[in-house]
């Protein structure tokens, strides 16, 4: 019975995917996307100077690694439109190969028809197309690379690019080698520095500006956009500026960091790696000061354990929340509203952000259940215990 419904809906998303994926292609020949065509223009400027970072592109700041615009030398070489065409279109490919390795984590036989159609539809997803960004490509990177340290095979060279290329992701560094991934920790951090070095080579006046002043730099991005879903970003508004945050925020992202890879060690350390990955993703969000809406396509492996777990009233919540994006319904772009303490508007206006402290809280307090026996639950849910695992690497 259940096979039939899952045959059933397949047939049903089909041609939904395919709607989906022929609006990604029409939008990318139409739309000129913001942030792709920064990328595009940065590839033209990482040459010339320190041009990269002293001028703005498309009238907004370029806040990328160097790393990155050398990247985008190859498709500045062509013109915008089908620039972008093969962005997305590669793009999109990145958050099918995501999925895939997401469904691979969880052990379970879900058609990867269903999980892309669905996972399309979140907001943090259309709106990464939307604006051209690379997030789906660093979830992609990320996610197969921990995948391979999940199963003991050498790994980090996919984190070590992530990271050159948007220093988030470094976090999942500190995560391997916290749960005793040394030989890939090292190999990420080489990685990394192996690439920064190769843009200094080619753009050496852009880089050093970018490593000396930009990279801290949260002046050039606006931190109380609505966008923002950073505790930053929270406390920046309810204090009506940057200014009154203060040096003791520091302590807020620190206390995060250290208590959110705490738990992502714990479940690594069950052999849970999914929910590690997930709780080291969503960890980074609020650590980082800027953690805009499209930032969040962690939210993919996030509702990946929820449903796993059979937490399905949490996972169709979470769904809901980062498919509608209520934050955007709230005032914004300036307006008085947007800005101090409203009992009934905070909570809609960080939506994304109380989402994430709620899924690490829910996290580390499903960690005083006994662990999943491999016999029971365990096999059933994919999850092999570490030294099973260790034995038959």
């Amino acid at each position: 019975m259940a096979e039939a419904t899952v045959i059933r809906m397949k047939r049903w998303l089909i041609p939904v995917l395919a709607i989906e994926v022929l609006g990604i292609v029409v939008f990318s020949l139409t739309y000129d996307s913001l942030d792709f065509r920064i990328y595009w223009l940065g590839g033209h400027a990482v040459t010339d100077g320190t041009r990269l970072y002293d001028e703005q592109l498309a009238a907004h700041w370029y806040t990328n690694t160097p790393f990155m615009a050398t990247l985008f030398t190859a498709l500045a070489a062509l013109p915008l439109t089908p620039a972008r065409l093969l962005w997305q279109l590669t793009s999109l490919a990145a958050f099918i190969w995501a999925c895939a390795t997401t469904l691979k984590l969880t052990g379970r036989s879900v058609p990867l028809t269903v999980v892309v159609a669905g996972g399309l539809l979140l907001a943090p997803v259309w709106h990464t197309f939307f604006q051209g960004q690379v997030n789906l490509f660093l979830l992609a990177l990320v996610l197969a690379d921990m995948h391979r340290a999940a199963q003991g095979r050498p790994a980090g060279i996919g984190i070590g690019i992530a990271t050159a290329i948007k220093l988030t992701p470094g976090i999942f560094i500190v995560l391997l080698l916290v749960t005793r991934r040394t030989k890939a920790a090292f190999t990420a951090a080489g990685t990394f520095a192996v690439c920064t070095l190769l843009a200094y080579v080619i753009a050496p006046d852009a880089s050093r500006l970018y490593w000396l002043h930009t990279f801290y730099d949260t002046s050039r991005v606006g931190v109380p956009y609505i966008s923002n879903q950073s505790p930053l970003g929270a406390l920046t508004r309810i204090l009506r500026g940057t200014a009154e945050v203060g040096d003791w925020y520091t302590a807020i992202p620190l206390t995060i960091g250290i208590a959110g890879l705490a738990v992502a060690a714990a479940w690594a350390g069950r052999g849970d790696w999914l929910s590690a990955i997930a709780v080291t993703g969503v960890t980074g969000l609020l650590v980082s000061p800027i953690s805009w809406a499209h930032h969040w396509v962690w939210i993919v492996p996030a509702l990946a354990v929820l449903i796993r777990n059979g937490n399905r009233v949490s996972a169709l919540c979470g769904y809901v929340v980062f498919a509608l994006a209520p934050m955007w319904w709230t005032p914004y772009n300036g307006h008085p509203l947007e800005y101090g303490f409203h009992l009934l508007l905070m909570p809609v206006a960080n939506c994304y952000l109380i989402a994430g402290v709620l899924f690490l809280t829910h996290m580390a307090i499903r960690l005083r259940r006994p662990p999943l026996d491999l016999d029971g639950d365990g096999d059933r849910l994919g999850i092999v215990p570490e030294k099973l695992r260790l034995r038959q690497v």
